[in-house]
């Protein structure tokens, strides 16, 4: 089987997939690699700006780096980045999945927190706010979303100047009609060999059937995780390593 790069959101970092990697490497596909996007779990380079087209070419960049192409999977902005990704070189990935799928149809409006963090002043200050928690309550408000405790202390570790700033410069450059177009560019050329992970309980991107239509329109299929939230990497890891796997064999028989 082809590598597997996974790559991860906001606010995040890699720690999220552990429970995920361990339930693919039991079915054979042990060659995965964790991709951090700066300023969510790793350092920015010199001048980052932070924005959807530069997390877009930081992408392409190290898939180029790793000289093959590759099984990518995405989730939440890091699907945002691999829908980014396949719009402008679709030809380095081997099969792309990734959840979110209405954050790229016609009819998403932003979620309130991402409203807010787009709205000046406001936005600062709700990350200010949850910059300045101490580690143990960031790690307690994550655990509550849905994370597990240690994966929640990692990724509350990270939650730092850093990060807002990135949080919001990735959401602003994302306004609408961004996503919208993003969605636009990607039906008007479908790049194939793809899916939209569908957990159906996840209240963030649009509804079920948004994602569904956002499939129909790239041309893919769907991988429905009925009843989970948004880490279902974290709630339901050995029913999406099943699925995962079952599409990779598809791709490549």
């Amino acid at each position: 089987m082809k590598s597997v790069v996974l790559v991860h959101g906001n606010p995040e970092t890699s720690a999220i997939w552990t429970p995920l990697v361990e339930a693919l490497s039991a079915r054979g596909a042990s060659d995965v690699i964790r991709l951090t996007p700066p300023g969510f779990g790793s350092r920015c380079p010199e001048g980052w700006s932070a924005s959807q087209v530069d997390y877009r070419s930081w992408l392409v960049a190290e898939i180029e780096s790793i000289g093959r192409p590759v099984h990518i999977v995405g989730h939440d902005w890091g699907a945002g980045h691999v829908y980014g990704a396949i719009s402008v070189r679709p030809e380095l990935f081997a099969s792309w999945a990734a959840d979110c799928g209405g954050l790229i149809h016609p009819d998403y409006e932003w979620h309130d927190a991402a409203q807010g963090w787009q709205t000046p002043d406001v936005g600062e200050e709700m990350v200010a706010g949850l910059v300045s928690l101490p580690v143990a309550d960031k790690t307690a408000a994550f655990a509550a979303l849905g994370m597990t405790e240690s994966i929640a202390a990692e990724v509350a570790s990270w939650v730092d100047d850093t990060m807002g700033r990135c949080i919001l410069a990735l959401y602003r450059s994302a306004a609408q009609p961004a996503m919208r177009e993003l969605g636009d560019r990607l039906a008007s050329r479908p790049p194939g060999r793809g899916a939209v992970i569908v957990p159906t309980a996840d209240p963030y991107p649009g509804t079920p059937a948004m994602a569904r239509e956002v499939a129909s329109r790239l041309g893919a299929t769907t991988i429905e995780l009925a009843d989970r939230g948004h880490w279902w990497m974290i709630e339901a890891p050995e029913a999406a390593a099943a699925a995962l796997v079952a599409f990779w064999k598809e791709i490549e028989s």
